[in-house]
């Protein structure tokens, strides 16, 4: 028995077979590798997509928590912006004391975030309650202050005169512009 198959039709036959073994060879030495490898990154990607959203949540609690301070804290905020005014620190505080005086005090700065100043005050009382009222009004003024301690109280007949230091704490630019001042 004798099969006539056409020339055409056995080189088109080979052709397919040679076209089916390139598409095999070429399936498992480039696809499947690079399929599983595609896949390995996909998964990698997805690993730092969930790394990707942990961070940006917890960047938004943080800036959430951040405005909440900032809108809590505001006076405490806006205080250290302020640049200390003595002249008006007596204006306020006067009414405390017989005559209140503060003196800056230069060679003791060490640190340029705070200025030192000295105050030394009288007061006409029996007890040093006014001195603990002006300490609530520091408490509650416009800058941050540090009243330090040892506060000396003297007896001098009806008066007792108080001698004490404090810090005022500012932001560094206060202090960058008041030494940018000074060089001039």
């Amino acid at each position: 028995m004798k099969t006539s198959i056409s020339r055409q039709n056995l080189y088109l036959l080979s052709l397919s077979v040679l076209l089916l073994i390139f598409v095999l060879i070429f399936s498992f030495s480039l696809l499947i590798p690079e399929g599983k490898e595609y896949r390995n990154k996909q998964a990698g990607l997805k690993k730092e997509e969930l790394k990707l959203q942990r961070y940006e949540n917890f960047r938004e609690d943080a800036q959430e928590r951040l405005t909440d301070l900032q809108s809590k804290n505001k006076n405490i905020i806006d205080a250290f912006d302020r640049s200390f005014d003595a002249a008006r620190f007596e204006n306020i505080h006067r009414h405390y004391f017989n005559s209140l005086k503060v003196e800056e005090i230069v060679e003791l700065e060490s640190d340029h975030a705070f200025s030192v100043y000295e105050v030394n005050t009288t007061s006409q009382i029996n007890s040093p309650k006014s001195f603990y009222d002006f300490l609530d009004a520091v408490n509650k003024s416009d800058w941050i202050i540090s009243v330090n301690f040892p506060i000396h109280f003297k007896r001098e007949a009806e008066m007792i005169r108080s001698h004490f230091t404090m810090k005022v704490y500012g932001t560094a630019k206060d202090t960058k512009t008041a030494d940018l001042n000074v060089n001039k």
